[in-house]
C-alpha cells in the first residue's frame, strides 16, 4: 500500500484542498474560508499527501463558549471539515488526520474539549469518531442545507 504523510497546510495547497472539499462533501466553502482558518489556526489545518499529491485535509478552529460536555465556559477545538479522496480511503488517512489535528489543538491552542458535527447518515465517519473517543451529545435538527440532521459529537481534550 502506498505511503502517505500528514503535514501542515501551505497556501500552495489551496486549490487541491478546495477540489477535495468539492468532490467529497456536499458542504462547500469558498477559498477565503480555508485561508482564514489557515491564518488563524495554522497548526490545526493539516493535509495528507501521497505520491506528491494532496489527497485529504482537516481544518479546525478554536472557539470559546459553553461546553458541550459540562456546565460552564471552555476553550473548544472545532473540527470544521475533514475529507479524503475516495480512491485514497481505507488506509488510515482520516484517522491520522484527526489524531494529529486533535493533538495540535491541545498542544498549540490549549483547548479543553473537541467537537464536530457529522451527518446522521455518515456511518463510517461516526464509527471513526467514536473509536477516537467522541460521543454523540445531541442531534442538530435540519443542520445541513439539504435538511439532514447532524450529530454534535464531543470529547474531552485529555483523551488524545
Amino acid at each position: 500500500m502506498e505511503e502517505y504523510m500528514i503535514r501542515e497546510f501551505k497556501p500552495e495547497d489551496l486549490s487541491a484542498v478546495v477540489n477535495i472539499n468539492r468532490r467529497c462533501l456536499p458542504e462547500n466553502y469558498p477559498p477565503f474560508f480555508f485561508m482564514e482558518h489557515y491564518r488563524n489556526y495554522p497548526k490545526a489545518f493539516l493535509v495528507a499527501e501521497m505520491g506528491g499529491e494532496v489527497v485529504g485535509y482537516v481544518m479546525c478552529r478554536v472557539e470559546y463558549g459553553l461546553s458541550n460536555l459540562r456546565l460552564g465556559l471552555t476553550r473548544k477545538g472545532h473540527i470544521i471539515s475533514i475529507a479524503v479522496m475516495p480512491w485514497a480511503r481505507r488506509r488510515g488517512i482520516g484517522k491520522s488526520l484527526m489524531i494529529k489535528a486533535l493533538r495540535a489543538l491541545k498542544e498549540h491552542y490549549r483547548v479543553d474539549e473537541y467537537y464536530l458535527e457529522v451527518r446522521v447518515s455518515n456511518g463510517p465517519a461516526i464509527t471513526l469518531y467514536e473509536k477516537l473517543g467522541f460521543r454523540k451529545v445531541r442531534i442538530l435538527k435540519h443542520y445541513y442545507l439539504d435538511n439532514e440532521d447532524a450529530y454534535l459529537m464531543a470529547m474531552e481534550a485529555e483523551k488524545i
